[in-house]
């Protein structure tokens, strides 16, 4: 693997309770069950959260948001029994003091947002690029 490949590690906790672990160490447990996030809301928290880096990291060097909220959402899609996502919308709810510190972070958010959505938000970018999945099977053997 090249110093560019990003991979996770994903365990199954119990039945539709599944763990993935970062070569950092951070982890998120999601699944199909009660007090789960599903994979679909992972994928729409990763989109959000990826362009939220964006906006934050610069909106942040000027001073800190007194509110900062993003809204993922999309529709749904079924067709003949497989589903998809379309129509995905991000929200932007940030708000600032109001100082002159405040108004310029306020300035740079709507250009942030469009530059996280055109050249760095690495999720979002591809999703809309439709990269291909692949699978494979490891066998490992019996227990």
């Amino acid at each position: 693997m090249s110093e560019n490949t990003r991979s996770i590690d994903l365990t199954r906790v119990a039945q539709n309770h599944y763990r993935a672990e970062a070569p950092s160490g951070a982890s998120v447990e999601f699944g199909s069950g009660e007090g789960l996030m599903t994979p679909v809301e992972l994928l729409l928290a990763a989109i959000a959260g990826c362009s939220s880096i964006d906006v934050d990291t610069v909106t942040s060097r000027r001073t800190e948001p007194t509110r900062f909220t993003v809204k993922a959402a999309g529709e749904k899609l079924d067709e003949d029994g497989a589903s998809r996502l379309e129509a995905i919308e991000l929200s932007f709810d940030i708000t600032f003091l109001n100082d002159a510190d405040g108004q310029r972070a306020k300035d740079r958010v709507e250009k942030l947002v469009t530059l996280s959505h055109d050249k760095y938000c690495t999720v979002s970018r591809t999703v809309e690029h439709g990269t291909p999945v692949s699978f494979h099977i490891l066998d490992s053997g019996d227990d």
